[in-house]
């Protein structure tokens, strides 16, 4: 494939360079799209009924966030925007810029305001700004010196303040698909003067997809670093499988421990424990163990489930939890992923019952709502003389006292009905314990069977 490629200066008036010139800027700079309808992907932003799209038709736009991947598109968009609605263009790196550089853009926007021309300001990674830094922002955005557009690859609900948060729109940016980076890459080779006037072949254009994992940038950087490892000779130049290895050497893990991708992998390993699939739960282990993982916190996640998950359908699971947390926190690693390996087998295999956990939701929900029932007299304590001449523990009836250790009595608050918060599932241990309950407060677990717990109740 080769192609002709447009010469036209760039959004911020550099022109392009010419074909065969050296000083190229990346791939993915020279091909990025200048026009909405040149995007790749982002349809429910940018499609016919997409609220981007419809803002620019309008000519106006709000502050906004885009949360997304890296590669989906974030900077693309924003400048396409300013482009199209002939706005200034600032851009910004909250990695490498403070408060001063800011208040700086800030005051250039505002001059430019009394000119009759409008800024939009684009702050890459803002979830890397502090609160100070954050808070320089919002009389600007209010007072309509600058639209707002920050990138985060960060779920902004938890990096960006609240104050600033309410005062912007967060669109979501989903990681490109397959057919989707194949278009990009398609367009490049069609585009870019590096591919003008020779045959390009790319018969590893697959595996090029699965190593780029939605994120276009990485396809395209991939794509011209094999490129530069062909031989300049008068043939086709042919990108396979085996000289974009040679290329790129490996992939490595996508694992950020601080990041979107750490929450996701936490989840689908707790998913994993839960749905008792030890198999793919040592497979998210064994990820986040690669990826460099505190071993703590995966250990302190077991200790969580065992009793959230397994509960009292395997009262040992806990045992076995601790044990290993304390296990690894001695030893450390890379010792102390067998004994992670451990408790993961056996917590994924053992019998799960949530029971417990939403027994206390139950509770929890409906004593938020009666906290002004006093506590029954004959269930207070009563550490002084004039306490017990008042009442205080009057009546209490010691279960050790009778046969079974066990004695029919009030222990809830006067004027609520007993209800069965906890209701133990069949599982494991728990059985018995279903069956205990409904011999000792038949009334209260009169259903004859043990009830399927749910935190939802």
């Amino acid at each position: 494939m080769g192609g002709s490629f447009d010469s036209q200066p760039d959004l911020f008036g550099a022109p392009a360079p010419a074909p065969g010139g050296g000083g190229f800027r990346p791939l993915a700079e020279r091909v990025r799209p200048r026009k909405i309808d040149e995007m790749a992907g982002q349809e429910h932003l940018i499609g016919a009924d997409g609220p981007l799209r419809r803002f620019l038709s309008g000519g106006q736009l709000p502050s906004m966030i885009f949360w997304g991947p890296p590669g989906s598109g974030k900077t693309t968009l924003a400048e396409i925007c300013a482009s199209a609605l002939d706005f200034r263009f600032e851009q910004l790196s909250a990695i490498e810029s403070g408060v001063k550089d800011v208040r700086r853009v800030l005051e250039g926007a505002a001059s430019a305001r009394s000119r009759g021309l409008r800024t939009l300001l684009f702050i890459d990674e803002i979830h890397r700004f502090n609160k100070s830094q954050q808070d320089t922002l919002l009389h600007a955005i209010e007072q309509g010196v600058v639209v707002l557009i920050g990138a985060t690859t960060e779920n902004p609900s938890f990096e960006v303040n609240a104050a600033l948060l309410s005062r912007m729109q967060v669109y979501t940016l989903h990681a490109l698909g397959s057919e989707e980076i194949r278009a990009v890459v398609l367009r490049a080779l069609e585009a870019d003067p590096l591919f003008a006037g020779r045959e390009v072949q790319v018969p590893g254009l697959e595996f090029l997809l699965r190593f780029a994992g939605g994120d276009a940038r990485k396809a395209l950087n991939a794509l011209e670093a094999a490129y530069s490892l062909v031989p300049a000779d008068e043939g086709p130049a042919v990108v396979d499988q085996a000289l974009l290895e040679r290329a790129l050497q490996y992939r490595a893990p996508i694992y950020d421990r601080g990041g979107e991708a750490h929450y996701n992998t936490v989840s689908a390993f707790i998913k994993s424990l839960r749905g008792s699939d030890p198999d793919a739960a040592l497979f998210w282990l064994a990820r986040m163990i690669e990826g460099g993982e505190d071993p703590r916190f995966i250990a302190r996640r077991l200790v969580i489930f065992s009793s959230e998950d397994v509960g009292n359908a395997d009262p040992y699971a806990i045992t076995l939890a601790v044990s290993v947390f304390q296990a690894v926190s001695v030893i450390g690693m890379p010792e102390a992923r067998i004994n992670l390996g451990q408790a993961v087998t056996y917590l994924a295999s053992c019998a799960k019952s949530n029971a417990s956990y939403a027994a206390l939701n139950r509770a929890m929900a409906e004593s938020s709502s009666r906290q002004d029932l006093p506590v029954p007299k004959h269930l207070s304590n009563a550490p002084t003389k004039f306490m017990k001449q008042e009442g205080y523990g009057a009546g209490y009836r010691y279960p050790h006292d009778f046969p079974g250790h066990f004695v029919p009595e009030r222990y809830f608050p006067e004027g609520m009905e007993p209800k069965p918060y906890y209701r133990p599932s069949a599982e494991g241990r728990e059985k018995y314990l279903a069956e205990r309950l409904r011999s000792l407060w038949p009334d209260r677990y009169d259903d004859g069977a043990p009830s399927n717990a749910t935190t939802n109740s």
